[in-house]
């Protein structure tokens, strides 16, 4: 029996236990799903004239432009979120110890906070006026920044120390060995968890409907609350559509992550290895060895 490093490799039994406990999952999957759309096919969800209201023109602008409103805050939230995590791990790693005091009481502060309580208390005013754009913005990326920031200090500290000692030695000064050794490879090593927390920044963006900014979510509550038809509002029909628009933002995220990843691994990087040449003959050197008279 061929022996993995977390567990061995399942024997006969093991594998046809395995393969009945799949069948038995995935038929009570399915199961689900059939129950599912039975009970709303009970209740006359899937009457068209209930999903013909995404075919007025109306809504269908109202769900592009809530689209980018989202993928605005989105956006910008992202890359403020990666520029801050920056600052933060670095003076989460710095010598001096009251600035990484204040930054491991911060970054630990702003993790234990719920994040909706953030984005609402930059909204109320307890910094001065904001509007809900800005108030979701910063939210979002004090929140994902200090995430972020542990995410990118867990990859420096996985990076051989001899690379930074080999740096020190080259002459390098400390911002030159985080930018160009211990940056580059904490990025590389920890890039599925920062995709991943993007993904999460995306998802965090539906907190905007309770500060009224008009992301998705406020689009499909005002959606499902002000388009009645024959008497039904469409609570099921617009959770499917909005709910299908995150699933493809977030998928389209995963997929960004898995082509960074794969073209990382393709990158050539390291000192290229000299080419073979023929060796040298023993006569060869000793015609070339200088006289020692």
């Amino acid at each position: 029996m061929s022996a993995n490093v977390l567990f061995d490799a399942p024997g006969p039994k093991a594998r046809v236990r395995n393969i009945i406990y799949t069948v038995i999952g995935g038929l009570a999957v399915v199961g689900g799903i059939v129950w599912i759309i039975l009970r709303l096919n009970d209740k006359g969800e899937f009457d068209p004239d209930l999903w013909d209201i995404f075919n007025y023109s109306g809504i269908r602008q109202n769900i592009f432009d809530s689209l980018l409103a989202t993928l605005k805050v989105f956006a910008l939230a992202g890359v403020l979120s990666l520029v801050f995590a920056v600052i933060l791990c670095v003076a989460r790693l710095s010598e001096h110890r009251p600035v990484r005091w204040f930054a491991v009481a911060f970054i630990d502060l702003f993790r234990s906070i719920p994040l909706l309580i953030t984005i609402f208390a930059l909204w109320v005013g307890l910094v001065g006026d904001m509007t809900p754009f800005w108030a979701l913005v910063l939210g979002l990326t004090i929140y994902n920044g200090c995430v972020q920031a542990e995410v990118l200090r867990a990859g420096i500290n996985a990076v051989p120390k001899g690379q930074k000692e080999a740096a020190y030695a080259l002459g390098l000064r400390k911002t030159q060995v985080m930018a160009t050794v211990l940056f580059p490879q904490a990025i590389r090593s920890m890039l599925p968890s920062i995709i991943s927390q993007l993904v999460v920044t995306l998802k965090d963006t539906s907190l905007g409907f309770m500060i009224l900014y008009p992301e998705l979510l406020q689009s499909a509550r005002l959606i499902a609350n002000n388009t009645p038809v024959n008497g039904v509002y469409p609570f099921v029909q617009t959770v499917t559509v909005f709910g299908a628009i995150y699933i493809s933002l977030c998928m389209l995220l995963s997929a960004l992550a898995t082509w960074l990843e794969r073209r990382g691994r393709r990158a050539k990087t390291g000192i290229r290895v000299a080419a073979a040449t023929e060796p040298t003959a023993a006569a060869d050197i000793a015609d070339t060895a200088p006289d020692p008279k």
